[in-house]
């Protein structure tokens, strides 16, 4: 993807209360005159690949804290004029940040190279209601693209040429090495999935969740999505009693006893389900919008991704 020129640089200084806030919260950078370049990053799934894109090439800010829901998390003032004092933002888009996205474009109208990730890497639409999709949203673009790693193979080589093209004074050939070696990371994560994914039956392969965030999962590994608890494809919808006594018919008929819930989200409706299916149903955490802190279980995109599927595995065989 060919960046847009870039505009001659203009001075950007943020205003001395916010310095001084900021400061307050990350005494060390401030202390050590840290004058490196910067690259602001949304979610911090994305923040991950980022960084190991960038390494030791600039400092990269990561806005959303480990555990939040991309959906509802929102900003600081600090973290507004961060964006705007960026040399590079890097994005989801396509609707998911939705707290986030006029700050985004604040900053874009200011003259910050941004980059939408979601929709660079050949995005997927919502499907039907009636086939499974999230009520009301066919035909608009699904933003939970990380949970088909080929898509953030190509994700991560994007960013990597966008911080060449807008980022002053990186190393062009660290940050090929770095995305190069971050390739081949996710590459043997790809092949690991499918073996392991291989283990599950076909006619096994049906997911049911809290709100519809498989769908390139489902598609890039031939699983089927037969509903979710929240018939939605943000987690700031709500279902209505129809919306759970369809998903436990659908649930009877496809044969399915586990629901994947996210980790960082409340399982009330999930265990909802468990009493109208009986006992026999499994509620299964799974981490899917959002890395945890460093050591809790998906402190990375990759163990996130190895967390997942062998969750979905063991779910879904009965391990």
């Amino acid at each position: 993807m060919t960046a847009p020129a870039r505009t001659t640089p203009r001075p950007r200084r943020l205003p001395a209360v916010l310095v001084a806030l900021a400061c307050a919260g990350t005494a060390t950078a401030c202390a050590s005159g840290d004058d490196r370049p910067r690259v602001v990053v949304t979610t911090n799934i994305l923040g991950d690949i980022t960084r190991e894109v960038v390494g030791d090439e600039a400092d990269v800010t990561v806005l959303m804290k480990p555990n939040a829901d991309p959906h509802s998390f929102g900003l600081s003032a600090v973290q507004a004029a961060e964006l705007e004092q960026a040399d590079l933002v890097v994005y989801n888009g396509l609707g998911l940040e939705e707290n986030v996205l006029r700050h985004v474009d604040a900053a874009r109208e200011s003259g910050v190279a941004a980059f939408e990730a979601g929709k660079a890497v050949d995005p997927l639409t919502f499907r039907a209601h009636d086939d499974g999709g999230p009520e009301g949203e066919a035909g608009r673009p699904d933003p939970h693209f990380w949970t088909d790693p080929d898509r953030v193979r190509k994700a991560a080589g994007l960013i990597a040429d966008q911080v060449i093209e807008n980022v002053d004074g990186v190393d062009e050939q660290a940050v090929r090495d770095n995305a190069g070696r971050y390739d081949g990371q996710l590459a043997d994560l790809t092949t690991w999935m499918e073996k392991n994914v291989d283990r599950i039956p076909e006619e096994r392969r049906a997911l049911v969740t809290n709100h519809h965030v498989f769908g390139y999962l489902a598609d890039r590994f031939g699983f089927r999505v037969i509903g979710a608890v929240v018939p939605s494809g943000t987690t700031l919808a709500s279902p209505s009693s129809s919306d759970l006594r369809s998903l436990t018919e659908a649930m009877r008929e496809a044969g399915v006893r586990t629901v994947f819930a996210d980790s960082s989200q409340p399982k009330r409706l999930a265990e909802v389900l468990r009493t109208e299916l009986g006992d026999r149903t499994r509620v299964v955490e799974l981490y899917s919008e959002s890395l945890t802190e460093k050591g809790k279980g998906a402190g990375t995109y990759l163990q996130m991704m190895r967390a997942n599927t062998t969750a979905i595995t063991d779910g879904l065989t009965g391990g």
